[in-house]
């Protein structure tokens, strides 16, 4: 066994269901005693975990692309970690991995759950959960198989300062886009868009209506929507498309905490006289892009020219919290809680 790892684990669990915006007592984070491994399996201390806008979905009753959590059950999500003690040949003690076995500091693993990580010089551990990692993925294959990107393509992000939305805009740029566009909720932001990451130009959604903003943007009409907010944005989306326009649809943060149904965009009949294409996502369905991905994506974050911010929380006492203001656009970049340091 590598170190010393504690005899218990600290687990959140979910206390209630939410109406409409979580709140703490929602959460319930409980010690318990961490069983000793058997053959096949291995304990992880994990060193950050990932809290997503998905989660928010699985925290109600009902079906869903991911399976709901139920009221007194562990919560799960994206996690890397250090095998401390391994039962199994296939995964060595000390090997850095990713699981979604997290929200917890120890867990007591089968060898299949988990995922050996290369080790790469100069990239934190936490990037497997961002850029190298499912929001990494989702943005690449919502850019370039669902909305079909092509150089000379004029784009625009919703949510662009987020986890996805920060590398959409980015590759599209690194890739020729004619034109990078981008929403976010707070004048920080839209500077951070349009400086440091290099976006054509930005808006804060809440300076007045997101149509207005969209065509001042973009006079000329988009071609390319990548949509993480949903209502207002996307009905301003369909209204500036081109002839031909597509929309990779990953999320609609705007109705997550809703307690009644959304409206609806009140343009959809633009879709059959400009010919667009709106289609819905979710990142498992394109594992088989992974490698690809993985081969583009890691030169362009060793070599920096793709920006990588993260917003750290430390510790898992503070994922709940964590996870209520992602919920609030509390993040720039990918929303991350820091558990322990990494030794090696």
């Amino acid at each position: 066994m590598i170190g010393d790892v504690s005899l218990t684990t600290r687990e959140w669990q979910l206390a209630a269901r939410p109406h409409g915006e979580p709140k703490p007592e929602d959460f319930r984070l409980v010690e318990l005693e961490r069983p000793d491994p058997t053959e096949g399996q291995v304990v992880v201390r994990m060193l950050a975990m990932s809290v997503d806008p998905y989660m928010r979905g699985r925290m109600n009753a009902g079906k869903s692309y991911a399976a709901a959590w139920e009221v007194g059950e562990t919560m799960q999500g994206g996690a890397v970690g250090r095998v401390v003690d391994s039962r199994s040949p296939d995964v060595p003690e000390g090997a850095l991995v990713a699981t979604n076995a997290a929200w917890r500091d120890v867990a007591v693993l089968d060898a299949r759950m988990v995922q050996v990580l290369p080790e790469l010089p100069g990239i934190p551990p936490s990037y497997h959960l961002g850029v190298l990692g499912m929001p990494g993925l989702t943005a690449w294959a919502g850019l370039f198989r669902l909305a079909e990107f092509r150089s000379g393509d004029v784009v625009f992000v919703s949510g662009a300062a987020g986890a996805v939305g920060s590398i959409v805009g980015q590759l599209a740029r690194l890739h020729g886009a004619a034109a990078v566009i981008g929403s976010a909720g707070s004048p920080d932001k839209v500077s951070w868009l349009t400086g440091e990451l290099g976006f054509t130009t930005a808006f804060d959604y809440h300076d007045g209506p997101v149509a207005r903003q969209l065509a001042q943007a973009a006079p000329d009409g988009i071609d390319v929507y990548f949509d993480n907010v949903g209502g207002e944005h996307l009905e301003a989306a369909i209204g500036a498309f081109n002839e031909f326009g597509r929309g990779a649809l990953c999320g609609a943060i705007s109705a997550y905490n809703a307690t009644e149904a959304p409206p609806g965009p009140r343009n959809m009949s633009l879709m059959v006289g400009r010919k667009l294409s709106l289609r819905g996502f979710i990142v498992g369905d394109h594992a088989d892009m992974r490698p690809e991905f993985v081969e583009k994506v890691t030169p362009l974050v060793t070599s920096g020219e793709l920006i990588v911010r993260e917003t750290v929380r430390e510790g898992l006492e503070d994922a709940a919290s964590a996870f209520i203001d992602l919920l609030r656009g509390g993040n720039t970049g990918k929303m991350i809680v820091q558990l322990a340091e990494d030794a090696v």
